[in-house]
């Protein structure tokens, strides 16, 4: 029996953190916007406008280069609050449309709405009518991509970015895909990327040509990946996040990143906000994970577990940090991204040790300190001594 086709959209919002400060300060539109932590802090972008994009600005970039391609760029302290509570309501407006949502990022999804035709009309008039909604609701615009699967959905959001819309037609996506650099397929990096290039192949279409067998032999387990990518076949399901398991923060450099301090910066900063979330959410966590993803693609993660569940910066970043630098001293590989993530995770208050009670009362009383002076004045405005600053 055939399968049912599927009409999956790839919702993105466009510079996301940045779009939010230009609408909530109406004097910033149509001026370079970054979102960031300070360059004297070796603090990293989180977010460039597309005024800042044409200068070579980047998110992941180091703020001091940023600011140095882009001198007149306007510099803004990350202000997660507000960016979750403008998520929550973008979030909403994918619910009105389908229960299937896979939440990527606060500002990215992947919506299923093979179900929805017959009562709200094609995949491209329901794209167009999310798209409204999200206008109409935030005053912010988003991408979207609509394909028969999640990875044509995701190459196909980005294609016309910012507030575009591009619908693959399920029975042209050869043509859709011939053309296309051999850099926006999934898995190709700087190491793969010059790989691909001397074989001659350039384009999606040129890796077509290849059998199964070839791309094995020049790129191992991954060519088998390939083979299927470049025809279009991606046959993974949208998967609902009914319950968080885990409170993650990632970042996908635009460069490889060698530098470990600047990775370490980063690190720091992605703990921060997770720690920062753990606390607005009243959870705790037990067990705190690295990731890293090395420029051929190749995944690493590292574990630790804690004797006691926390929502402590500090405990959290020292597990952190001890799992990175464990790592660093056994490769000297380029990073592509690098994530930090803490699980295991239950409700209620901080379960303080019985010869630890002080010292962790402190902590708390210092993360909530922090907490409330970044509400109120903004990311960059106090920074936590004893580690790299973000």
């Amino acid at each position: 029996m055939a399968l049912k086709p599927r009409h999956i959209l790839h919702v993105d919002m466009d510079a996301f953190y940045a779009s939010v400060e230009q609408h909530d300060r109406p004097e910033l539109r149509g001026k370079p916007v970054l979102v960031g932590g300070r360059a004297e802090a070796r603090g990293v972008i989180s977010a460039a406008s597309y005024e800042a994009r044409p200068f070579g600005c980047r998110s992941a970039m180091p703020t001091g280069t940023a600011l140095r391609l882009c001198p007149h760029a306007v510099l803004l302290p990350v202000r997660m609050d507000r960016y979750l509570d403008v998520s929550k309501r973008i979030f909403a407006i994918f619910a009105e449309f389908t229960p299937t949502i896979e939440p990527l990022s606060v500002d990215e999804a992947f919506l299923d709405v093979s179900g929805c035709q017959k009562l709200l009309g094609s995949p491209e008039q329901i794209a167009r009518r999310i798209k409204s909604r999200i206008q109409e609701v935030t005053g912010l615009t988003a991408s979207v991509g609509a394909a028969p699967n999640k990875f044509l959905a995701k190459l196909a959001s980005d294609l016309k970015k910012p507030d575009g819309l591009v619908v693959v037609d399920p029975q042209r996506v050869a043509e859709f895909l011939n053309d296309l650099p051999i850099g926006r397929l999934w898995g190709v990096g700087k190491m793969t990327q010059p790989k691909f290039e001397r074989l001659g192949l350039r384009t999606f279409g040129d890796v077509r040509r290849l059998s199964q067998e070839q791309l094995q032999r020049h790129f191992g387990n991954a060519g088998e990946d390939f083979y299927r990518l470049v025809r279009g076949i991606d046959d993974r399901p949208v998967v609902p996040d009914r319950e968080a398991k885990s409170i993650s923060s990632e970042t996908t450099f635009a460069q490889d990143i060698e530098d470990r301090q600047h990775l370490r910066a980063v690190l720091l900063s992605q703990i921060e906000e997770v720690a920062r979330r753990l606390r607005r959410e009243k959870m705790l966590a037990r067990t705190v994970h690295l990731k890293i993803r090395l420029p051929d693609f190749a995944t690493l993660t590292r574990s630790a577990t804690l004797d006691t569940p926390t929502d402590q910066t500090d405990v959290l970043w020292n597990t952190a940090a001890e799992l990175f630098e464990r790592w660093a001293s056994q490769s000297r590989s380029a990073v592509r991204l690098i994530g930090a993530a803490a699980s295991s995770l239950s409700a209620g208050g901080e379960q303080l040790s019985l010869f630890d009670q002080d010292t962790s009362r402190k902590r708390r009383q210092l993360d909530q300190a922090v907490d409330q002076i970044r509400d109120k004045f903004g990311s960059k405005a106090i920074f936590r001594g004893g580690a790299p600053e973000p």
